[in-house]
């Protein structure tokens, strides 16, 4: 049965504070949590003034220590600036205080060229993503490989259990990469518009499936798919909301156009250009929109299609109580709570 999880990017809607903004997180994911959803992930963004989630292992920890069950991950950790045997060593300090409650999800975007260059100009070198994965792999599980050229390094604390490790990405190249690893796969349809995304996600899952190898991180495949949810009471009402996550993905000026994530009402007062327009509607290919009964057969159908084990749900909307409201229109919808319940009754 298809389970569902929330990724979320600590969202500063206009008028809101960022110490607002983050608290309004730790609700959601405790939101999310009575609901019935698998996971919760933090996003990883920088010099993004409308979002708090620069530090998706910080805001991991915090919310952990907030909630009782739902695991927590980073989607992702943007392991090109980072060394791997840190990224491990905070991840394991993590599941060693929440065992069984960690996910490590990675990423390869490098952000703009200012974060690039202010995040790496002591390096020496261009990371290499593959290298990156495999090593934390190997820290975060602490395993012994006499041919790993730091391999008397250990990852503390060490523990008995291991967070999952998954990768995000839009290509087939990189779906091969997490099969060889041995870590989950998620796809992203949020990340940019594509005509053939659908073509490229359904083999992509296919190739990772096809090869997977498991691991200490991942015992058997498992793929997700990631898409932004506008969901309200009415097919109206969340073609309003979504007005503002057209607006927001025009990523003008490296998404600093605006201070903070744009209203309903600042959407509907802004003028577009006829190329503007153009990209709005392609736009439309990364969300899934509409009332309750809409999304549930959109995303039925997403999960029909890529043959996925999980969705990712990113209810990227204006205002906190519209994202909580969206999380509880899709529990209803799918019987989270109640399958969750099951779930836990029969020790799954």
């Amino acid at each position: 049965m298809i389970k569902f999880s929330v990724l979320d990017y600590a969202v500063i809607d206009e008028g809101q504070t960022p110490e607002t903004a983050l608290k309004e997180t730790v609700k959601l994911a405790q939101a999310a949590e009575n609901l019935g959803f698998q996971r919760f992930w933090m996003a990883e963004h920088h010099d993004v003034n409308a979002f708090a989630s620069s530090s998706p292992e910080l805001l991991m920890m915090h919310i952990l220590g907030q909630t009782s069950s739902i695991r927590l991950g980073s989607g992702g950790v943007m392991i090109p600036h980072y060394s791997p045997l840190k990224v491990a060593e905070n991840f394991r300090v993590m599941e060693s205080l929440y065992p069984g409650r960690v996910d490590l999800g990675v990423g390869n975007t490098l952000g703009t060229p200012a974060v690039n260059k202010s995040m790496n100009e002591m390096r020496p070198r261009k990371q290499r993503y593959e290298e990156n994965i495999s090593d934390i792999k190997k820290y975060v599980t602490n395993t012994d490989d006499e041919s790993h050229r730091f391999n008397e390094v250990a990852a503390n604390p060490k523990g008995e259990t291991n967070p999952e490790m998954w990768v995000l990405s839009t290509s087939v190249r990189t779906a091969e990469l997490a099969a060889r690893q041995g870590i989950g796969y998620t796809f992203g349809l949020f990340p940019h518009a594509s005509k053939d995304k659908t073509e490229v996600g359904k083999e992509a899952a296919r190739v990772y499936r096809e090869h997977f190898v498991p691991s200490p991180v991942m015992e058997k495949p498992n793929v997700m798919i990631s898409p932004f949810v506008v969901i309200a009471e009415t097919n109206e009402q969340a073609s309003r909301f979504a007005k503002a996550l057209d607006l927001w993905l025009l990523g003008k000026m490296n998404f600093s156009e605006f201070e903070r994530f744009p209203s309903v009402e600042t959407a509907e007062k802004y003028t577009y250009t006829v190329e503007e327009l153009k990209k709005l509607s392609a736009n439309r290919s990364r969300m899934v929109v509409g009332d309750g009964k809409s999304v549930k057969q959109q995303l039925e159908t997403l999960a029909e299609t890529f043959g996925a084990d999980e969705l990712l749900l990113i209810p990227l909307m204006p205002g906190a109580e519209n994202r909580q409201r969206a999380l509880e229109l899709i529990s209803s919808e799918f019987n989270l709570k109640n399958r969750k319940k099951d779930n836990n009754e029969k020790g799954c």
